[in-house]
C-alpha cells in the first residue's frame, strides 16, 4: 500500500489521531465548564472585604470547578438588597455579608443554611465564643465571622500632647467635648471630632444606641414602648447634635464608617469614636497618613458603662435559597479559616489580617508585633455583654440594635430623623417626638403594643 492511501480528510491517520484526541480534550474542558458553578457573593465595601475579594483567586486556583461572582456594595444598600433577597426567597446570592443582627431572626424563619458540616480542619473552637454565639440561634451556627469588632476612640497624640491633655484609661463624654474643643482647628482642616451622621440603623444609629445606652437610656422598656422621647435619650442625642455640630467635620450628616475613616487617616480629625476593625487600617502605612501619631483608649461612658461599646460581627451567610449550598460553603469556610488568615498575613502584612474572630489570631507573635491595638481588642469584644444592655431592664438582646425583625425599618427610620435634627431640618425636640410616634405607630401594627 502506497504512503498516500493511507491518507484521509484530515491528513496522514497519525494527524488524525492527534486531532481526535485533541477533539476529545477540548470537549471534555468544555464539559468540566459547563458544570462549574457560579456561586454569588453580596458583601459591603468596607476594607476587609474588599481585600477578601482580592484574595480570592487563590480559592478559584485550588477550586476551578467553582466560579465567584462578586457584588460589592455599600453598607445600607447591602442591608437592603440581601434582606428583599432573602424575604422573597430569590435566590439572587449564594452568599451574603450579615451580622449578629440577622443571623438569629433569619434562622428561626428557615431563610439561612445551618452549617452543621464544616471541614475538619476549620477548628470551630477556635472561633471566639461570643462571636460563636451572636451567629448561632438555638445552639447551631448559621454564619461564619469574617471578622468582629466592638468600639474605641481613636486620637491624635501630636495634637493631644500639644494641647497638654493626657488621656485616660476610661473617658466621659464630658472629657471628650473638653478635648474636643481644645483640639478643634477648622481654620488647618483639623475637626476636634469625627462622628457617624449618616442615617441608617447599622449607621449613625448604632453608633448613637451605644450613646443612649451609656447616658442611661433605651430603646424600649419592659412592655415595648418606645421610650426615645425620655429624657434619657433627650440628653444623649442632644450631647451628639451640640458635640458634633461645635467640633465636627462640615456635613457630618453624610459620613457612615468609610466617610470618617477616610477623614481620619488623612489626619482631618483629632478623635474618631467608631469600631475597633478600623484600627488595623489606621495602622497600615499603606492606607493612613496618621500610624506615627495614632492614639487610642475605650468607648466614652457617661452615667454607666452598660451598652457603651458594641459587638457586631460582619459575617458570611448561606440562603436557603441557592442552588450551590454546597460550593457556597467551600468558599466560607475558606475565607473565614486559620488558612485566608495566614494568607493576608503574608501577602497584605499581619496588620491587615481580620480580627476579632480567632483566639489564634490574638495568640500569634506576628500579629502581636504588627497589632499594638491587638490585647485592647480582644478585651473590647469580650467584655460586651449583649443581654445586660442598659442601665434599667430590657426586653431585648442587642447592644448597638435591638434584636426583633422590625428592627431595621424603625432604626433607620429614627436616624433619618435625627440627622434632620443635626443639620437643622428639625429641632431636636421634634425629631425626638416624630421618632417616638413613629416607632409606636410601627410596633402597634406588628402586634408589639395593643
Amino acid at each position: 500500500m502506497s504512503k498516500c492511501s493511507k491518507t484521509n480528510k484530515w491528513g496522514d491517520i497519525d494527524m488524525g489521531k492527534r486531532f481526535t484526541a485533541a477533539f476529545a480534550s477540548a470537549l471534555l474542558a468544555g464539559t468540566a465548564l459547563a458544570q462549574a458553578e457560579t456561586i454569588t457573593i453580596a458583601t459591603v465595601n468596607n476594607g476587609d472585604m474588599i481585600i477578601m475579594q482580592a484574595l480570592s483567586g487563590a480559592f478559584e486556583a485550588a477550586h476551578p470547578d467553582i466560579t465567584l461572582d462578586w457584588v460589592v456594595l455599600e453598607e445600607n444598600v447591602l442591608r437592603q438588597r440581601v434582606t428583599t433577597d432573602i424575604a422573597t426567597g430569590s435566590g439572587q446570592f449564594d452568599v451574603m455579608t450579615i451580622g449578629t443582627y440577622e443571623v438569629p431572626i433569619w434562622a428561626q424563619q428557615d431563610w439561612l443554611v445551618p452549617l452543621e458540616t464544616l471541614p475538619a480542619d476549620y477548628d470551630l473552637d477556635d472561633v471566639l465564643a461570643p462571636v460563636r454565639d451572636g451567629l448561632s440561634y438555638d445552639g447551631t451556627l448559621y454564619a461564619l465571622p469574617f471578622y468582629a469588632e466592638s468600639t474605641m476612640l481613636y486620637y491624635r497624640t501630636d495634637l493631644f500632647q500639644a494641647a497638654g491633655i493626657e488621656v485616660v484609661d476610661q473617658p466621659t463624654y464630658e472629657q471628650v467635648r473638653d478635648w474636643a474643643a481644645a483640639v478643634h482647628d477648622p481654620a488647618n482642616d483639623v475637626y476636634g471630632i469625627c462622628l457617624r451622621g449618616k442615617p441608617g440603623w447599622g449607621e449613625n444609629m448604632a453608633f448613637l444606641s451605644t450613646m443612649v445606652n451609656t447616658f442611661g437610656g433605651q430603646w424600649f422598656d419592659m412592655d415595648w414602648n418606645p421610650t426615645i422621647d425620655s429624657p434619657e435619650w433627650r440628653e444623649a442625642i442632644g450631647f451628639y447634635v451640640d458635640l458634633l455640630n461645635s467640633y465636627g467635620p462640615p456635613g457630618a450628616s453624610s459620613n457612615g464608617f468609610n466617610e470618617n475613616l477616610a477623614l481620619f487617616s488623612t489626619g482631618k480629625c483629632a478623635m474618631w469614636i467608631d469600631a475597633t476593625v478600623a484600627a488595623g487600617m489606621l495602622s497600615n502605612p499603606d492606607q493612613s497618613q496618621v500610624v506615627d501619631t495614632l492614639g487610642f483608649t475605650a468607648t466614652p461612658i457617661a452615667v454607666t458603662p452598660k451598652g457603651s461599646h458594641w459587638l457586631w460581627s460582619w459575617a458570611l451567610a448561606i440562603p436557603a435559597s441557592s442552588d450551590a449550598q454546597d460550593a457556597a460553603l467551600e468558599f466560607i469556610s475558606w475565607a473565614t479559616s486559620k488558612e485566608y488568615i495566614q494568607l493576608v498575613g503574608a501577602e497584605r502584612g499581619w496588620v491587615s489580617v481580620p480580627p476579632g474572630t480567632r483566639a489564634s489570631t490574638y495568640a500569634n507573635p506576628e500579629y502581636q508585633a504588627a497589632a499594638p491595638f491587638a490585647q485592647f481588642v480582644l478585651d473590647a469584644i469580650q467584655t460586651t455583654d449583649p443581654i445586660d444592655n442598659t442601665l434599667n431592664p430590657s426586653p431585648y438582646t442587642g447592644i448597638q440594635y435591638v434584636g426583633i425583625p422590625g428592627f431595621q425599618a424603625i432604626g433607620t427610620q429614627v436616624g433619618q430623623m435625627i440627622a434632620a435634627a443635626l443639620t437643622g431640618q428639625m429641632s431636636l425636640d421634634e425629631a425626638l417626638e416624630s421618632a417616638q410616634r413613629s416607632t409606636e405607630r410601627t410596633m402597634r401594627q406588628a402586634g408589639y403594643l395593643r
